[in-house]
Order: C-alpha cells, then sequence, then structure tokens
C-alpha cells in the first residue's frame, strides 16, 4: 500500500533537480529476481498493448515460467562484482553528469525495478527541488521507452498536492555532441583494433505496427546512423543498420540484426564491427546478445571475426554531452535557479 508523501514547504523548494531515467535490471541474476523485474516490465501497456485478459494469463503461465531461467543464465553470465553492468555503468555516468552540473541536485532512476521513479523523484522533492528536468537515457524517442519513462514520473506527481515544475525531455538522437561522442568512440575502437570490414549498427528492435501507428522511433534510429555514418566519412556499403531483441512472432522493424550478421557470414564478409548507438550504457542486450551469442553466429555461419564496440559508458564526452543537453533547461525562465 502507497503512503500520502508530504514534501517540504514550498518556500523551501528553491532548487532545480535532474532526473535520469534507464530502463532497469533485475535486483540479482537469480530465477525469482529476474521473474519480478520481467512481470513489472511486460506489464507495462507501453511496451505490450495487448489487451490486459489475453495478455495477463499468457504472461503469467506461459512466457515468466518459460523465459525467467533463461534470461537469469544470460544475465548471470555478465553480473559484475558491482552487481548489473546496466545499473552500474549507468551510476558511472550520473555521478559524472552530477560532477558536470555541480548546481543541481540529481538521481539516476531505473524505470523498473531499483532505484524506482517513484522513490528518486521523492528524494528530489525532499532535496527542495520546485523544478525537475527528466531526461531519459534514451537517444532515439519511442512510446516503449521515453513515453514509458514520463508516465511513470507523472503517475507519480498525480498523488503530490504540490507539482513541481517539469521538464521532459524526448530524445537527443542528432545532438552534435551526441554523434561526435560516438563516432569517436567508434575512432578509438578501430586505433586501438584496425578497422574492420564493415560497421554494423544496431539498435533494439519494435514492432513494426507501432511504427505503423506514428512512433518516430524508426526514422529517428536512421537520422542517427547517417549522422554518426557522416561524422566517420563512410561511404555507401561500408556500413549497415539493423535492429536486434525482437521478441514474440509478429513482424518487427527490419532488417534483423541476428539474420543480417549470418547473412554477412555466409558472404565471408571478414572483421564486423558492431556499434549500438541505441544503448546509453551496456546491458545484457550489447554484452551477452551482441558481443556473445550473436558474435558466435556470425563465425558460425562463416565469418571471421565479430568485434563490439562498446557503448559510450560514462566517457568524458558522453559525460559533456549530456550536461550539455541539460543545461538550457536547468533555469527557471526569467532566471530562476
Amino acid at each position: 500500500m502507497h503512503t500520502a508523501f508530504h514534501p517540504p514547504a514550498a518556500t523551501a523548494r528553491s532548487r532545480t533537480g535532474v532526473l535520469l531515467v534507464n530502463l532497469g535490471t533485475p535486483d540479482a541474476p537469480t530465477r525469482g529476481a529476474v521473474r519480478r523485474y520481467l512481470a513489472e516490465f511486460l506489464h507495462d501497456h507501453r511496451v505490450v498493448d495487448l489487451t490486459r485478459w489475453i495478455w495477463c494469463p499468457v504472461l503469467h503461465f506461459l512466457i515468466l515460467p518459460l523465459r525467467s531461467g533463461k534470461v537469469a543464465h544470460a544475465y548471470a553470465s555478465i553480473w559484475g562484482e558491482d552487481g548489473s553492468p546496466l545499473l552500474a555503468l549507468s551510476r558511472q555516468l550520473a555521478a559524472g553528469v552530477a560532477s558536470a552540473l555541480p548546481e543541481v541536485e540529481l538521481r539516476l532512476a531505473m524505470r523498473y525495478g531499483n532505484p524506482s521513479v517513484p522513490a528518486m523523484l521523492r528524494e528530489l522533492e525532499a532535496a527542495g527541488c520546485g523544478r525537475i528536468v527528466v531526461l531519459p537515457l534514451y537517444p532515439q524517442y519511442s512510446a516503449s521507452t521515453t513515453a514509458s519513462s514520463h508516465d511513470a514520473v507523472m503517475r507519480e506527481l498525480l498523488r503530490w498536492r504540490f507539482q513541481p515544475e517539469l521538464v521532459l525531455l524526448q530524445d537527443y538522437h542528432r545532438d552534435p555532441a551526441w554523434v561526435a561522442a560516438v563516432a569517436e568512440s567508434v575512432r578509438a575502437h578501430w586505433a586501438a583494433q584496425g578497422r574492420g570490414d564493415r560497421l554494423l549498427m544496431s539498435f533494439h528492435g519494435l514492432p513494426q505496427r507501432f511504427v505503423a501507428k506514428g512512433d518516430p522511433y524508426a526514422a529517428q534510429c536512421r537520422a542517427s546512423a547517417e549522422a554518426i555514418a557522416a561524422a566517420l566519412d563512410l561511404r555507401e556499403g561500408e556500413w549497415a543498420m539493423s535492429y536486434q531483441s525482437r521478441f514474440g512472432r509478429e513482424p518487427w522493424l527490419q532488417p534483423y540484426t541476428d539474420q543480417t550478421l549470418e547473412a554477412w557470414g555466409r558472404e565471408r564478409a571478414g572483421v564486423v564491427d558492431v556499434l549500438c548507438p541505441g544503448f546509453a550504457v551496456d546491458c545484457l542486450e550489447t554484452l551477452e546478445e551482441i558481443a556473445v551469442q550473436n558474435r558466435k553466429a556470425y563465425q558460425a555461419a562463416g565469418g571471421t571475426a565479430l568485434r563490439y564496440i562498446p557503448a559510450l559508458n560514462a566517457q568524458p564526452a558522453h559525460v559533456a554531452a549530456l550536461a550539455g543537453l541539460l543545461r538550457p533547461h536547468l533555469a527557471r525562465p526569467g532566471g530562476g535557479g
């Protein structure tokens, strides 16, 4: 049961708060923890928009029993001493942004799991924040990620008697500083390991019908990929883009990453570098799905090697790009702090 939340007096609300929101992660790489996490994630109507009376029995009696153990095993393979890579790396990134913006209160929240959006919003309110800027850590907007994060913020604020000034940032898919940071990370990879024969930019997938209903995600992924390719001076044929992590039987955005890599393997494409520009930090989908599963599949199909280029994580250029995105929104109109 939720208890009533009583924010501090209005006179104390002079600070600006920043809430960074990432997707989330289980609390542990165990079947039970993964089941709880997947249940919260897959109950979100933004993620799965099927009628509840159809979807809930399928979720609880088929998907969760069958998938929780397999997904827990995958998490266990990447779990580190500091826990989930997504959470640990997100914390490092948040710490960097907080250092770059010492004038604000900054918190990191997970849309699903912990630390939760409601808990972190309450911390910002308790710290005297009368203005809150929310930045979901998804470069490309999608209703299933960005809008869902906004939903979680608004759902909590609906319970508050006093509403803070609120700024909801949507995307940064062509932000020049972010594009430059991604391009520089690719150059650094090439300088250290040599340039591969092809570069694949793999984005998280989305059902095609979501885009058909008006979601701008696919167009923003294409725009991001083209901007990064231009920054790297890549010609047509030297790079491609694809979509990974599809789930279920309905058509998702194509081409699919796994099928693309298997086709390249059969073509003996040589050394392939894979970049995932939709992920702010490394996580299960990059460290296990791309760097392990897809690497094995590519080589089994005849490819020479697949090299995963890490996400920007807490690199200084990434920190600077996010801080630059936030700065214009930190002061109240008219000069208030």
